[in-house]
């Protein structure tokens, strides 16, 4: 861990990320333990390898498939806003696994609601939970009332995201 704490010692900019990325895809040692680092929630060095296998899994999301479950577990760990945000980004990505999407789904629901989560959190929340909606239609109404519920106080991204998914969501209810 030594190692990937000191190539994660630069700074935060995006070029070092990038620069952290072509490392990651080029050896996959190095990418296991870059996923190591990101799960050892120890700041900053966890929030920069969460940040750099994101750009990676952006491309190849099937690289976060094999930690969907880890992911879906550390969400309740991680008090950093980044390593939320990453972590479901990628999780918006790819499937989890069938034991850990009704966990998930009370995650989503508890950030989509809550004050106190940062915006990125509730948008990635619920892009999720529109996904897991297909599959257990039962959560569309309370996905519902969640959205509309943050609407009046959300940031225009929020706000775009949550008029967009409202229209797919009131067609397939009244279906």
């Amino acid at each position: 861990m030594e190692k990937i704490r000191e190539l994660l010692s630069g700074d935060s900019s995006r070029s070092f990320t990038d620069c952290m990325s072509d490392l990651i895809i080029k050896d996959e040692k190095l990418r296991s333990d870059f996923w190591e680092m990101f799960f050892a929630n120890e700041e900053p060095y966890s929030r920069r390898a969460a940040w750099a296998l994101d750009t990676v899994c952006e491309t190849k999301p099937e690289w976060s498939q094999p930690y969907a479950a880890r992911l879906v577990e550390a969400l309740r760990v991680f008090e950093h806003d980044g390593l939320k945000r990453h972590s479901l980004h990628m999780l918006s990505r790819i499937q989890v696994p069938e034991d850990h999407k009704g966990e998930l789904i009370d995650i989503c629901f508890d950030w989509l609601i809550s004050p106190a989560e940062a915006v990125a959190a509730k948008v990635y929340s619920m892009e999720i939970l529109y996904g897991l909606s297909q599959q257990f239609p039962e959560i569309k109404r309370e996905l519902i009332d969640s959205i509309e519920f943050g609407m009046h106080d959300g940031t225009p991204g929020y706000q775009n995201l949550a008029k967009k998914l409202l229209v797919k969501l009131y067609r397939e209810d009244s279906a």
